[in-house]
């Protein structure tokens, strides 16, 4: 007699593991070693004296730092365990952290930024003894310039809000070098490009005028001519926005700031749908920024490191962050920044691991190959939207019916209207079938929002599997609301209240104030 066998739901069966892992510290014995350093020779010794008493007193430890003591093979245990209590691009289908172009970094290329030949090298060498790395930074340079169709790129700044700020630093440096710095103290943006360009554009003392899309869901050119006056320093937008809604009529937005005098600046963190498809130039923009550590296959690293690249028209070229990598004859030397420029942004090259990673990508892709993924990325993104459209209770506000690029801004306002069930409570219930979705940037113009990006790095199964897993939890919403306000129940931790997080007084982010706060815990 055979036993019936459960079919097989359409998404995956998941449980996180749970090992009740303990903080490294509480792991600790006292003299367990990992390695076994040996004795300094007596010839060294001698010959190097004590430097610890060498030491200025205010360099000098009073006494050892109190690091964990253990072994290796309890290391390895350790992490590994806690790896496993992870969701992350390299274990789920991580197509739900929208505007954040998740996709997958190819393994090969952290061979490539390993070798010693880089890690072990020095911003501060000798550009003779550097001449690799400096023509990766110049020819990387040059692709992201034929990419956006600019005159010049610097991959300067450490990320896209860093080169953003560059952008706006740039643009008021244009601005005062031609006199009428004073006077243009405006930016314009859009409700839906990326927050940084607001924030960047406040942080540099200009007042914020914030344009929400026409009746169509489009970026408002009617209200933008209102906007534009002499006193535009420039405007600042997103395309696709962060909704995925392409502008149609980018041009004459770059067009209607010209003719008041003002610059245009192009976010183009949501690049990855318009690869070889248009190019920041094509629309007539002056400065544009990339974020490499999305959209050219870098690692995200979750707030870093990132790297961002400013291209810019001639006009503005002086005005580029620096040092700057110039070619001389078959020679690449580092320059200074010049007498117009604003400087450094940070340090040195910027992040040239990440540098390496993106030239490796492109080269590995070509020209072709970068249309391909954006092609792949738009058809990975429609179809996903037609599957969640489907799902009852779902919509994608704005441009209805229409075509979005390579992401979507969702909204789960008709479910919550008919279960009570919030977007937020979704998405902490998809972390139990090994899923995640990420809401909305604030403020929420879209209603209990929930934005998806699938990129070109995920299969048609993939896709449909993370459809499956948004249905089944807004069947449960209808159904049984209580076990998605109560998840998780298949994760590490469980439900958590919100009072804990409201209060600072409860926080512990290092293990001496967790010490301090909560002897009982630890036996202090």
């Amino acid at each position: 007699m055979s036993l019936p066998i459960a079919p097989k739901p359409a998404h995956r069966r998941f449980h996180q593991a749970r090992w009740d892992e303990p903080v490294i510290f509480e792991l600790s014995t006292p003299g367990e070693r990992g390695v076994l350093v040996t004795s300094i020779e007596p010839g060294v010794r001698d010959a190097v004296g004590d430097v610890v008493a060498a030491l200025p007193d205010g360099l000098a430890r009073q006494a050892a730092p109190a690091l964990p003591e253990m072994g290796q093979m309890r290391v390895l245990k350790h992490y590994l365990r806690l790896s496993q209590e992870n969701l992350g691009a390299d274990f789920n289908v991580d197509v739900g952290q929208g505007t954040c172009t998740m996709k997958y970094a190819p393994k090969v290329n952290e061979r490539l930024i390993a070798t010693p030949k880089l890690s072990a090298m020095h911003p501060l060498q000798d550009p003779a003894d550097a001449q690799g790395a400096l023509e990766i930074i110049w020819r990387t340079e040059r692709m992201l310039a034929e990419i956006s169709g600019m005159d010049e790129v610097s991959l300067h700044t450490q990320g896209g809000s860093a080169a953003i700020w560059a952008n706006i630093a740039m643009i008021r440096a244009y601005h005062e070098a031609n006199g009428d710095g004073e006077q243009r103290r405006e930016v314009i943006t859009t409700i839906f490009s990326h927050p940084s360009n607001a924030a960047a554009a406040k942080a540099a003392g200009y007042d914020v005028i914030t344009l929400h899309p026409d009746a169509d869901g489009y970026p408002d050119l009617a209200a933008l001519k209102r906007a534009l006056s002499p006193r535009t320093a420039a405007i600042m937008v997103t395309n696709p926005e962060d909704t995925g809604i392409y502008n149609p009529a980018i041009r004459e937005w770059v067009d209607a700031a010209h003719a008041v005098g003002a610059l245009a600046s192009y976010d183009q963190a949501n690049a990855n749908g318009i690869l070889g498809i248009t190019r920041a130039r094509d629309a007539g923009f002056d400065v544009c920024h990339f974020n490499v550590h999305k959209t050219f296959g870098t690692p995200h690293g979750s707030g870093g490191p990132g790297t961002g690249a400013n291209a810019v028209s001639a006009a503005l070229a002086p005005f580029l962050p620096g040092p700057r990598v110039v070619r001389e004859g078959d020679r690449y030397e580092v320059r200074e920044a010049g007498p117009q420029s604003i400087g450094a942004i940070g340090p040195f090259h910027g992040v040239v691991p990440n540098i390496v990673r993106a030239y490796a990508w492109m080269m590995a892709l070509g020209a072709e190959g970068l249309r391909a993924v954006a092609e792949t990325a738009v058809l990975n993104n429609n179809y996903l939207m037609k599957r969640i459209l489907e799902i009852p209770g779902a919509s994608a506000p704005y441009a209805t019916g229409r075509r979005r690029i390579e992401q979507v801004r969702y909204s789960w306002q008709e479910l919550f209207e008919e279960t009570g069930i919030t977007s937020e409570e979704i998405g902490i219930r998809a972390s139990d079938f090994g899923m995640h979705y990420w809401t909305s940037h604030h403020p929420y113009v879209v209603p209990q929002p929930f934005t998806l990006e699938p990129t070109e790095s995920y299969s048609k199964a993939e896709l449909d599997e993370y459809a499956d897993v948004l249905a089944e939890i807004a069947r449960e919403a209808r159904e049984t609301p209580e076990v998605v306000r109560t998840a998780p129940h298949h994760q590490t931790v469980h439900h958590t209240h919100h009072d804990d997080l409201d209060d600072p007084e409860r926080w512990a982010v290092t293990w001496r104030a967790y010490r301090r706060k909560y002897p009982q815990a630890v036996g202090a």
